[in-house]
């Protein structure tokens, strides 16, 4: 797997360079050919310019992206764009123009459609963000993806565009039809819990390999769920809830369970005013 992450700093922003130019560069670069793993990050002005130049040019130069069997739209950290001004797009036709595709991952919600889903070889679907509206979620459930095997959706919070809640997610997951799928990952919520309670209610609890819960608040009332539930299912090997504010006492439970967990990156709730306050990984 041979990868190239392309992107503009400021100072090429600044001269002109921008997401209508992106394409453009990348078909111009000598190693492009070569390439399976195609990463794009800062466009240099994602926080007021969207990726839609982009996506609509990988379209109408489908035939020579044909090698690309992953792509990542939005790879930039918190100083070159914080995760909820990222200003993506709409992906409608990509479905269709990449057909080889196997691996598709998003960063940023803002301005995102996705459109009717419709991929027979994608294995992997990952939307990275500070909060997935209703629709996006809809739109992954209604998709047709008989090869899917990963699904990592970062929830996120209701300040940064997650306008649903534990019945959006236990609709979703009613809904979905992954027939592949081993890996489940509903991560970086604010309502954990709850979440988490949906997951374990799902179909899909009978066919994963691996559970994703990780990034969110995930308290004891979440980890005395998976602890009494996961011995349930033979088939689940894999267990990640890193970032979570369980105590030590139930962390040992998780990890003696026998599977390989994954319970790093514990934090102790803060308060204010005898109010207690709990905050996913990524939001702003």
């Amino acid at each position: 797997m041979v990868r190239k992450t392309y992107a503009y700093d400021y100072e090429e922003y600044e001269e002109g360079k921008g997401p209508s130019t992106m394409v453009a560069d990348i078909l111009a670069d000598p190693e492009f050919s070569s390439l399976t793993e195609l990463i794009i990050g800062s466009w240099g002005s994602a926080y007021e310019d969207g990726c839609q130049p982009i996506i609509d040019a990988i379209i109408e130069n489908a035939g020579r992206f044909s090698h690309i069997e992953k792509l990542f739209i939005g790879d930039m950290d918190f100083e070159e764009c914080e995760v909820s001004w990222i200003m993506q797009g709409d992906y409608s036709k990509l479905w269709a123009a990449l057909p080889n595709l196997k691996e598709l991952t998003i960063k940023g919600s803002t301005d995102l459609r996705l459109g009717e889903i419709c991929h027979e070889n994608l294995e992997a679907l990952t939307i990275i963000c500070g909060g997935l509206p209703v629709e996006n979620i809809e739109e992954i459930g209604r998709a047709r993806l008989p090869k899917l095997k990963k699904l990592l959706l970062y929830i996120g919070s209701d300040n940064y565009g997650f306008d649903g809640n534990a019945d959006t997610i236990r609709k979703f997951l009613e809904d979905a039809d992954f027939p592949e799928l081993k890996y489940l990952g509903i991560a970086d919520s604010e309502i954990q819990d709850e979440l988490t309670e949906a997951v374990l209610a799902s179909k899909f609890m009978s066919q994963i390999h691996t559970l994703d819960l990780s990034c969110g608040t995930l308290s004891d009332k979440g980890g005395k769920l998976l602890w009494e539930k996961l011995p349930q299912y033979d088939n689940i090997k894999n267990l990640d809830v890193h970032y979570h504010f369980m105590t030590e006492e139930m962390v040992k439970k998780l990890e003696a369970l026998p599977i390989s967990v994954d319970a790093s990156d514990r934090n102790k709730p803060g308060s204010y005013r005898g109010e207690t306050y709990m905050y996913a990984m990524l939001t702003e």
